[in-house]
């Protein structure tokens, strides 16, 4: 089977289930679960940020990181298709009483500055407090530049406002900008790295930033039901992945490259557009019924107009993609 909804579909390895099966656990919401801590040692590290906190998923760290930010009544700007706004069922509203004003991204999967100037309230007691920007890296598959991520948050700073970055695919972005992590996420305030996508385990998240931050956000964990206890066992996944998963994402990226031109090559299906390990295929709704049928008929799934590469479609798996797509562009 070859499964292209999501990076999210990837399963552990022999070596990282081998990691999990000896993890040295304690309990971690009495803080003394030494593979958390060195989970949380490692990002750290990795990132040049104070402290970290692991959580269960990347929606639970991204509410956090809200609901740290911001107070009851306060306002965070976002993408109009960002996954805090539009994926993560209104959490922060819901939960945190906290307002949320999306704008749309421009081409590049920015929020562009002029639009978040504009969006800014004043302070005025009929508007909410503007507190966060929250930007999404990679958005879409799309990396955002060293540049505009300098240029987004020194605009934030200068109106008060703190800086979140959305950074389930950070590694992903740091590859394509060819920049260590650190330098990805240095002009934030709060990070949230997600383990389970592209790294390949099995679930979990990490949120990164300063310590009064990231003290504010082990509470709010704690509260929102993700205080777990010998969480060494799936930290543990995440140690593996961090040694082992990162620097062969550039393969994924490669592979969605050589997808994207080969159906292009092709020529009847559509236009298709790699960004990093995402391709996205614009066809009619009619061929896009057809070749989902025809790959699901053929043990491929796909879910849609983007297809996501990750570590578990190997070389092989593309070249059997590659030789579907020309069967069923034959068959057309």
């Amino acid at each position: 089977m070859i499964d292209l909804r999501s990076d999210t579909v990837t399963r552990p390895c022999e070596g990282m289930r081998a990691a999990m099966a000896r993890a040295e656990v304690g309990d971690d919401v009495y803080g003394d679960d030494p593979t958390v801590l060195a989970l949380e040692a490692r990002v750290c590290v990795l990132t040049r940020k104070e402290a970290a906190v692991f959580v269960p998923s990347g929606t639970q760290s991204n509410l956090c990181a809200l609901l740290s930010h911001c107070e009851r009544g306060d306002e965070y700007i976002a993408g109009q298709d960002a996954h805090t706004y539009r994926y993560e069922a209104g959490g922060a509203a819901v939960l945190g009483g906290i307002q949320p004003q999306p704008i749309p991204f421009n081409a590049l999967g920015e929020l562009p500055l002029e639009s978040i100037k504009t969006v800014i309230k004043p302070d005025d007691p009929h508007f909410a407090k503007t507190r966060l920007l929250c930007l999404e890296n990679t958005q879409g598959g799309k990396p955002l530049s060293l540049d505009y991520l300098t240029e987004a948050t020194s605009l934030a700073r200068a109106h008060n406002l703190g800086c979140h970055l959305d950074g389930a695919r950070v590694f992903n972005a740091a590859i394509a900008v060819n920049a260590p992590v650190s330098e990805v996420c240095a002009p934030f305030d709060t990070i949230s790295i997600c383990l389970s996508k592209g790294l390949g385990t099995p679930m979990g998240s990490v949120l990164i930033g300063n310590h009064d931050l990231v003290t504010k956000a082990r509470r709010w964990r704690k509260m929102l039901g993700g205080g777990l206890r010998q969480t060494g066992i799936v930290a543990a996944a995440g140690l593996y992945a961090l040694e082992h998963n990162v620097e062969r994402l550039s393969d994924d990226h490669r592979r969605a490259s050589e997808l994207a031109a080969h159906l292009n090559d092709v020529g009847n299906l559509g236009k298709a557009i790699a960004h990093t390990n995402m391709v996205f295929l614009e066809t009619t709704d009619e061929t896009m019924r057809n070749i989902k049928t025809y790959l699901k008929e053929n043990d491929v799934i796909i879910s849609g107009g983007r297809l996501v590469l990750h570590k578990d479609i190997s070389d092989s798996d593309l070249d059997r993609l590659l030789g579907l797509v020309n069967a069923f562009a034959v068959r057309r």
